[in-house]
């Protein structure tokens, strides 16, 4: 017997979700109200607050969506390439993936900025997690042979904070072009280690 979506709870959250990340992204987290939430996902409020306790945790789990999201991508991408390679395809995926999914970064990079203790401890590990990521892969790279020894953790953060002021103008402003950025930051990026192969 196939389940009404509309009664499927996961179906529900997912809905829940994606009403709460259109909302978010055109008034803002202090401007958006459970109430529009509730009638965007043609649900009620109990089935919200069943998933979601508050505005704040539905706020959340949208940041861990989009982390999730980005780091299974970087995953895929990569495969098994080993060094450099992975290196390089992990922030072109990273930047992509910014790219093509505007709202949750916009929520993610811009709003989560500012809105207190709980946001900021929750956008800290979201940037922590993905610069763990590249820290990985740059100390790969190293024991490979493809990069001079280097402190990876602060170049992980680095390049962390390069791709989020880029991607935080593009998401503003519509630019520089995806493209633009590739073009740009990965090679300026590259360089910052000494990797010969841009």
């Amino acid at each position: 017997m196939t389940q009404d979506p509309l009664n499927d709870p996961k179906s529900t959250r997912e809905r829940i979700m994606d009403a709460a990340l259109n909302i978010f992204s055109r008034k803002g987290y202090y401007d958006t109200r459970m109430d529009e939430i509730v009638e965007e996902a043609s649900t009620s409020k109990g089935s919200i607050y069943f998933h979601f306790p508050n505005k704040e945790k539905l706020f959340l789990a949208l940041v861990d969506q989009f982390a999730d999201l980005l780091e299974r991508r970087v995953t895929e991408a990569i495969g098994d390439k080993r060094g450099m390679e992975r290196v390089q395809l992990a922030l072109v995926t990273v930047l992509e993936t910014f790219g093509k999914y505007r709202l949750p970064a916009k929520i993610l990079l811009v709003q989560a900025v500012g809105l207190g203790t709980v946001f900021e401890k929750k956008r800290l590990e979201v940037t922590d997690r993905f610069a763990d990521l590249i820290r990985t892969y740059l100390e790969e790279a190293v024991a490979l042979g493809d990069l001079k020894p280097l402190d990876s953790e602060v170049v992980a953060h680095a390049w962390m904070g390069a791709i989020y002021n880029v991607v935080i103008q593009w998401v503003y402003t519509g630019e520089p072009t995806q493209e633009r950025i590739v073009n740009a930051l990965l090679p300026l990026l590259l360089r910052s280690v000494d990797y010969e192969g841009v």
